[in-house]
């Protein structure tokens, strides 16, 4: 392999315009290369987009789904208990479902979208920092990348975390340029926009200070550093009491998390890529551009962004509280595309960049093809259990999911989401709603036996693999049922099966 002559932007670490030079060069790309963020972004929308109806949601998904049905004031009633943090996406998916419906397509909508707009971001750093054969390797590598897919169709914050992190890179580097007002204050509008989606990811402000110190090394340019530090405060105001607030719920929240280990860091880039093929060529081709001689400085800014915020992650759930989780990294991603491309632009001749990128797209192909199954996400049916209900209901039919230690599984949500507009259940062991909790989940009955109050017929929806009807019910509700009631006929449906019980005369 030769070394690279693709870094073509020049040295702007003392925060001034590029050199004559530079933009002379720039003036000679073709006017087209100005709008390949454009075809980016709708390359990534489009890929993200076919087959987004196809995989049943998962419990966060109907999480999401549950949370943007409410009224505002209900939905803020809500994350004043639980789920702060997911706020900001929940109030755009209100919005958007409230105009454009609940389908599994229309869910996943807004993250196809926000994947689509960190494609431009994408490759806007790409050309920043090398040239357009990179800029064009990282729009076609982010959009046909699984992960993008994944989580482009997934009802959940974090496309929308990858979009303002891309963003507020490119404004950095922007910033770093020419250090004005105008420059500075868009960049703490992204910074504010990633903490409002997910607090894990203002890690990336580390990286981004690493950056603007090694820029201020070379220019010993105190306006560089000062001003980060000024448009990082503005933009973290609005998300410190987000964060505070947050921090109360987070037992709640991510206690399931386990602190990692060694092996942990291992397994992380499998899930970080959505494959394993498409990890390991990844992480290769990101190593090339450290090789340069030329164009080094670049290699070093985009790989501090990838790598450093997994590395404090990890450092940091060694504490009482662990916060490393592929998705909650998820913001690296775009970073990870950018070295990935810079090195498969610098291989010569040039048809091994080519074929390096096709290869790695093509490594992707089945993965691609498996995201879009009906049992990708969760094997969990809950249509099917929709479907049974439908058949034989009656008006006053009464609905005993299993909750108790279960219930972070939302059967109910995965039931309801199914239930045609003319079958309402009654959730007989639910003392207070939900809503009326200002909760995920509603507060069931100290007395259940009371709480039937003569409910005719139960349909109970417990997991399978069991002979009996109330399996994994709490233990009073399941004492309740079988004493007032008996089975008409047990259903099964995957791994929920489902029960028809009828009051005893």
């Amino acid at each position: 392999m030769t070394t690279s002559s693709t870094a073509v932007v020049p040295d702007t670490g003392s925060g001034r315009e590029p050199s004559a030079a530079g933009r002379a060069g720039a003036a000679r790309a073709p006017r087209a290369s100005r709008f390949d963020w454009v075809w980016a972004a709708l390359l990534t929308f489009a890929v993200a987009t076919i087959g987004s109806g196809n995989a049943q949601p998962w419990r966060d998904e109907f999480a999401s789904w549950n949370a943007a049905l409410r009224d505002t004031d209900d939905l803020l009633g809500m994350l004043g208990h639980v789920d702060a943090v997911s706020g900001a996406y929940y109030l755009i998916l209100h919005g958007w479902v409230s105009v454009f419906g609940d389908s599994e397509a229309m869910l996943r909508m807004p993250s196809a979208l926000a994947m689509a707009g960190a494609a431009a971001f994408v490759v806007l750093t790409a050309r920043h920092l090398f040239d357009r054969r990179t800029a064009v390797f990282a729009g076609l590598l982010f959009a046909l990348l699984p992960a993008v897919s994944k989580y482009g169709q997934e009802a959940r914050s974090y496309a929308f975390v990858v979009l303002a992190v891309a963003a507020a890179t490119w404004l950095l580097l922007q910033a770093l340029d020419r250090p004005t007002v105008a420059r500075w204050l868009p960049y703490s509008l992204a910074v504010a926009a990633a903490g409002l989606f997910h607090v894990v990811s203002l890690l990336f402000l580390l990286p981004h200070a690493m950056i603007v110190v090694l820029r201020w090394w070379r220019a010993r340019a105190w306006r560089l550093p000062v001003t980060f530090a000024a448009a990082v405060v503005v933009g973290l105001l609005p998300v410190i009491p987000l964060a505070l607030l947050g921090q109360r719920q987070v037992g709640r929240q991510i206690s399931w998390l386990k602190v990692p280990h060694l092996r942990g860091i291992a397994d992380l880039w499998t899930n970080l890529f959505a494959s394993p093929l498409v990890a390991l060529g990844m992480i290769a081709a990101a190593l090339l551009p450290l090789a340069w001689s030329r164009g080094r400085r670049p290699a070093v800014e985009a790989g501090l962004v990838a790598a450093v915020p997994i590395a404090v992650a990890f450092v940091i759930s060694q504490g009482s509280t662990s916060y490393f989780l592929d998705r909650y990294l998820l913001f690296t991603l775009p970073a990870w595309v950018v070295l990935a491309a810079a090195g498969l632009a610098a291989l010569r001749p040039r048809v091994v960049g080519a074929a390096g990128l096709a290869l790695l797209i093509l490594l992707g192909a089945a993965d691609q093809r498996q995201l879009r199954t009906k049992y990708v996400k969760d094997r969990t049916d809950g249509r099917a259990v929709a479907d049974i209900i439908g058949k034989d209901y009656r008006p006053g039919d009464g609905f005993v999911p299993v909750r108790g230690a279960d219930r972070v599984y939302m059967i109910d949500f995965t039931v309801e989401y199914y239930l045609p507009p003319r079958v309402r259940l009654k959730d007989v062991f639910a003392q207070r709603s939900a809503i009326a909790s200002d909760d995920l989940f509603p507060v069931e009955c100290d007395r259940p036996v009371v709480c039937l109050d003569g409910t005719r017929r139960v349909w109970v929806v417990t997991w399978s693999g069991t002979a009996n009807p109330y399996h994994k019910l709490p233990e009073p509700q399941e004492k309740a049922l079988k004493d007032h009631y008996k089975v008409v006929r047990t259903t099964k449906a995957g791994n929920l099966q489902v029960s028809l019980v009828e009051r005893n005369r």
